[in-house]
């Protein structure tokens, strides 16, 4: 389970991040966001809507932390839909607007966060006990996969290598500990073992943005190489 130490490098990624980000938002017109998302049934509202939903929630768990007092991530699975489904018809300077003042109000929360709640155990959405410093790797993940999943000209080879790896190396902590996944080795191109499930299967090999791209689900894996047949994943989160 990956996770980031509270210094001004890790906070310097979230910031960047959502730099970059906003950046591409900027063109953004009412009937842009209204378009299909990579990410099936959602238009680019839905996941405008949930990155600026995310990051009060993200919130809730560092009060956890700061006060003490559980606060839950979301109500409920069904809370969390609602909420983003309530602001996806929004127009385009609205939701743009929602995600620079969320985003700029979740980096302050971060950053002024005591020492001594970085080592407060929590519970995000997902069912993990972890400390905050899950929570920072977890809000770089959502803004970097979620650029892409717009669909605005910004791919996996555009995330920055220091945040494509944490990213990655957070997906691969997930399938160590999930269910159902087959043997298989994973090495990207430089021939570095970056993973391995199991003590046999084929041996999958490719660019770090590539294998990032097929274990998020978000591309078939055709253009990386294998020994044998590629495994066929279960779904990540």
């Amino acid at each position: 389970m990956k996770e980031l130490d509270p210094t001004t490098a890790s906070f310097g990624e979230l910031a960047a991040a959502a730099r970059r980000l906003l950046a591409g938002l900027g063109p953004l017109q009412d009937a842009d966001v209204g378009a299909p998302s990579l990410l099936p049934g959602w238009t680019r509202g839905h996941v405008l809507s949930h990155l600026a939903r995310q990051a009060p929630a993200l919130e809730r768990l560092l009060e956890w932390a700061r006060t003490g007092v559980e606060t839950a991530q979301y109500t409920d699975r069904r809370a969390r839909d609602t909420e983003i489904e309530a602001g996806a018809r929004r127009p385009a300077a609205a939701l743009v607007a929602d995600v620079r003042e969320t985003a700029a109000h979740f980096q302050r929360a971060v950053e002024e966060l005591p020492a001594p709640a970085w080592d407060v155990t929590i519970r995000p959405f997902t069912g993990e006990l972890c400390t905050p410093r899950r929570v920072l790797v977890i809000r770089l993940r959502e803004l970097e996969l979620h650029h892409v999943d717009l669909a605005i000209g910004y791919g996996f080879r555009d995330i920055p290598a220091t945040a494509r790896d944490i990213v990655l190396d957070d997906v691969l902590g997930y399938y160590a500990e999930a269910d159902g996944v087959p043997e298989f080795t994973l090495r990207d191109d430089t021939g570095a073992e970056l993973a391995r499930f199991g003590t046999g299967g084929p041996v999958v090999t490719g660019d770090r943005a590539g294998l990032l791209a097929w274990l998020a689900g978000r591309a078939s894996g055709d253009a990386l190489e294998t020994t044998g047949r590629l495994p066929a994943l279960p779904p990540w989160i």
